[in-house]
């Protein structure tokens, strides 16, 4: 009987990728790169999805108008501010909001005891009606800055266009490595229910991030944008400079006020069939938000494929080690 040789074929990617040496140290990168940005990953996605709808948040956490009813006749600014200033003694004043509707209440900022007293107070009698602190408000801008800066100013900003463009380069490798085979592709872009849980979550994470994959790519690629625009106006002067022809119609231009629009899905039925806010634009925005969430699914399937993976077999290794060392001290 013929005794087979070996086979000299290089392993082919287009259908035994996992035989590929190159996709192993593809996947060694993607996995060790993944859990070293992964809570950047999970904090940026989910605080990106809540704050698609943060128009909406603002104008929630937005007090309805205070308005008074009175025949009594307006006090002027330094008048008002007396009688605050009666309210709270030996204070100074900070700022001073008057609407142009003569029925609503006048907002007045203190100094008071080495805090900023916020009030709001009768135009036409000045008595104190309540707190103008905004509370809600506050959180929904602050949140937005987490999202943008981490509180950091351009600091935070710069690191947070560096990990925008660590996750554009995550996910190209893992788009490669998603990869599985001519033979099996069909398999993994759904989920199958018949396998082990360690299997399952495989299949998550290879699922989530092949349908995910155009979306992550326009947040990382527009976050990069917005957290560098000098670079991309300086950029687009190059590649299109401003002429007396094209000034307010170029091309690049256009490009860049659309991935302004698209990192947040704020659509407002521009370019697409609708018009305005309405069912076009809150749709849009509910799909923004699910993909949004996808970075932070992928996190999460991720370290828990590597605490499989890794962690795990290192902790038997080590108490293997550990056994056979006290087993020779024995001895």
């Amino acid at each position: 009987m013929p005794i087979s040789k070996p086979s000299t074929v290089k392993p082919s990617w287009v259908q035994h990728p996992q035989r590929v040496w190159f996709r192993k140290v593809l996947m060694q990168i993607h996995l060790w790169s993944g859990i070293s940005i992964g809570l950047y990953i999970f904090f940026i996605s989910i605080t990106g999805s809540v704050l698609v709808y943060r128009n909406e948040l603002y104008v929630a956490a937005t007090p309805n108008p205070v308005t008074v009813k009175s025949s009594a006749p307006l006090l002027s600014d330094e008048r008002l501010v007396e009688e605050a200033i009666l309210s709270y003694p030996d204070s100074r004043l900070n700022r001073i909001n008057r609407s142009g509707d003569p029925d609503r209440a006048v907002e007045v900022w203190l100094n008071y005891e080495g805090e900023i007293v916020k009030r709001f107070f009768d135009p036409r009698t000045g008595m104190d009606i309540g707190s103008a602190d905004r509370t809600g408000q506050m959180l929904v801008i602050g949140l937005i800055e987490l999202h943008e800066s981490f509180l950091a100013g351009p600091t935070g900003r710069t690191i947070n266009g560096l990990g925008a463009i660590a996750i554009l380069l995550l996910v190209c490798t893992g788009i490669i490595i998603w990869w599985p085979g001519s033979k099996r592709w069909r398999r993994s872009l759904m989920l199958k229910t018949n396998v082990g849980w360690k299997r399952f979550i495989w299949d998550i994470h290879s699922m989530v991030g092949f349908w995910s994959f155009g979306f992550i790519v326009v947040f990382a690629f527009s976050g990069i944008y917005l957290c560098f625009p000098n670079f991309f106006h300086d950029l687009a002067d190059k590649i299109q400079p401003i002429t007396a022809e094209n000034a307010g119609e170029r091309f690049v231009d256009k490009v860049l006020y659309w991935l302004a629009f698209l990192h947040f899905g704020r659509i407002n039925g521009i370019g697409i069939s609708c018009s305005g806010p309405g069912l076009c634009d809150q749709s849009v925005k509910a799909i923004w938000a699910l993909f949004g969430l996808a970075p932070a699914v992928m996190f999460v399937t991720g370290s828990t494929m590597w605490w499989n993976r890794v962690v795990k077999r290192w902790r038997r290794t080590s108490a293997k080690n550990n056994r056979s060392a006290r087993q020779e001290t024995v001895q």
